[in-house]
């Protein structure tokens, strides 16, 4: 059964790693014919949440940017997929960002069960992204019906383009193929 697939791209830099791995998933999940859109965070204006906690009562962000209509896609995605750069052991600041003004999703009948999250570092060590997952389980922990469905981590790549011919490129396009 085809699914609605959602990638956020988080990395500012065009053509990034992060990006690159996203578009590895990206196309595997293609080729078991699912629908895939992806949203690329370094054209979009995403400010702060201000705490008002306003959506909770309107479903909606009183911010008027582009993490609304974000927002309003993840909502209604199937599976959310999430590609960041690490920085400092942490996802990037602007996925941070959006997940905070997604705030209005958890009163909102949101349809995602499936998350999933693709990191890349120029560190090299197994434990280098755990902090990011620990900090968008915290995010999931918040929707009942979702989980981490699976996570990928390329390390070794600091500059652009170091990621051509890595070997989890194809383990990313094997995730994206099963989904």
């Amino acid at each position: 059964m085809s699914k609605n697939i959602l990638v956020i791209s988080t990395g500012l830099r065009a053509g990034s790693n992060s990006e690159v791995l996203a578009d590895s998933f990206i196309a595997g999940a293609e080729s078991a014919d699912n629908h895939v859109e992806k949203i690329t965070l370094r054209d979009k204006t995403i400010a702060f949440c201000k705490g008002c906690l306003a959506c909770q009562k309107t479903k909606k962000c009183v911010i008027k940017d582009d993490a609304v209509e974000i927002a309003d896609k993840m909502c209604h995605a199937d599976v959310i997929v999430f590609a960041t750069p690490i920085y400092y052991y942490e996802m990037s600041g602007q996925m941070k960002t959006l997940l905070d003004r997604a705030n209005s999703l958890f009163v909102r009948d949101y349809s995602f069960r499936d998350i999933y999250m693709l990191t890349t570092a120029a560190e090299n060590e197994e434990h280098v992204p755990e902090k990011a997952i620990s900090g968008l389980n915290g995010w999931i922990d918040c929707f009942e019906h979702a989980k981490l469905a699976d996570s990928v981590f390329a390390g070794g790549v600091g500059s652009a383009g170091d990621i051509v011919n890595h070997p989890m490129l194809q383990k990313t396009y094997d995730m994206g193929a099963a989904v």
